[in-house]
């Protein structure tokens, strides 16, 4: 009875993210600026991927975040950074922002969350974030070996700490990240282009599984 009712409420919550994404999509369509709104992150990541879907904050982000953007990953950003970001987004939510009338035009028919629903937003995010890599522990990471991982990591993000995951789970995040950069315009290094540096997906893929997790399951998030 108990699995009935976990899967219920996660396809509850699926259904309900998928309705706030559709309306979001379809006031994209009647802007302006829907495109440049459609084109903020990329559309990679899904709601069964986050963690502890079936939470408060989960439930949170997908009801609050898609309406602007898609699904942004916990991960993006590691708990420092978090506060600044949900509070810049909060503002412009609120139609305030740094693009004056245009931001409130932007946000029309956007809900903000509530101060409770605000704290709640970041301590999900916080608590689910980007592991910064140390650099003491890795010093590999500022040597040829981890440049390809350095470079290419750090044009979107903190260094993530290699034992976030598994040898056997890295190279799926790895291809994951590799689409968002293509399709955010990023420095993929797939292809020789003058100028650019080359990254190796082997080369990242070696220097992680080299010091990934070793024991435990991973769910790629």
């Amino acid at each position: 009875m108990r699995r009935i009712i976990t899967a219920v409420l996660a396809l509850a919550s699926l259904a309900a993210h998928a309705d706030e994404a559709d309306r979001a999509r379809a006031r994209w369509a009647q802007s302006k600026q829907g495109p440049m709104l459609e084109r903020i992150l990329p559309p990679t990541f899904e709601a069964a991927q986050l963690p502890q879907p079936r939470s408060k904050g989960a439930r949170l982000v997908q009801r609050y975040c898609v309406q602007c953007h898609n699904l942004p990953n916990p991960a993006m950003h590691d708990a420092e950074r978090w506060p600044s970001v949900v509070e810049r987004m909060v503002l412009r939510m609120r139609g305030k922002g740094n693009l004056g009338l245009l931001m409130a035009e932007l946000m029309a028919g956007v809900e903000a969350p509530t101060e409770d629903e605000h704290r709640a937003l970041l301590a999900y995010l916080g608590k689910h974030a980007q592991r910064s890599l140390n650099p003491k522990k890795y010093p590999e990471a500022y040597q040829p070996a981890g440049e390809a991982f350095r470079l290419a990591c750090s044009q979107c993000h903190v260094l993530p700490d290699p034992k976030r995951y598994s040898a056997a789970l890295w190279p799926r995040v790895v291809a994951r990240m590799q689409e968002n950069m293509e399709w955010m315009n990023r420095v993929v290094g797939t292809q020789p282009v003058p100028g650019e540096p080359q990254f190796r997906i082997e080369d990242i893929n070696a220097f992680l599984a080299k010091y990934a997790k070793r024991t435990g399951r991973d769910a790629a998030r």
